[in-house]
């Protein structure tokens, strides 16, 4: 009783002193535990940086941090989705499709949440539709039934991309 009361009051104290001095607005992003029978009363939000777009990056350093970012994820069944994804059409997207690709896979901070998206099991929210949406969920459809298996290793991504 006295660690839920401990834990209220230091979430209180967070969300009214602390939350606001930050520098810059924090998002909804953070975990918060997926305990079903859990009123999650007493869990304290951790919250994650805001994302934010990478300034000053060449075409080629983005796509190098991409096809990074797209192999090393947090669940293996993105990182083979999006690794093959990116080996498919990572070298060949526009600067426009680069920012949408970076938005998708860095922004949201639930992987599942990407692969509920891919695999249309959840409708995708507004500010991640568009081209690349569509075209992973093209992709994630396998129409060629290509066997997906395991992810490419870097190296292999990473010459093909030059």
């Amino acid at each position: 009783m006295l660690g839920v009361l401990v834990k209220r009051v230091v979430n209180r104290v967070y969300q009214v002193v602390l939350r606001p001095t930050l520098a810059c607005p924090v998002s909804t992003r953070g975990y918060k535990g997926e305990a079903s029978d859990d009123s999650r009363g007493d869990l304290i939000e951790i919250p994650l940086p805001p994302w934010t777009e990478k300034d000053g990056e060449t075409m080629d350093m983005k796509r190098r941090r991409l096809l990074f970012q797209s192999r090393k994820r947090g669940m293996l069944e993105n990182c083979i989705l999006l690794s093959l994804f990116a080996k498919k059409y990572l070298n060949t997207m526009s600067e426009t499709q680069l920012r949408q690709y970076d938005r998708l896979i860095n922004e949201p901070s639930n992987d599942w949440d990407i692969y509920y998206w891919a695999t249309e099991a959840q409708p995708v929210p507004n500010v991640y539709a568009g081209e690349i949406m569509d075209l992973l969920k093209e992709f994630t459809k396998n129409k060629d039934q290509e066997q997906r298996l395991d992810a490419p290793n870097l190296e292999y991504l990473d010459k093909g991309s030059q």
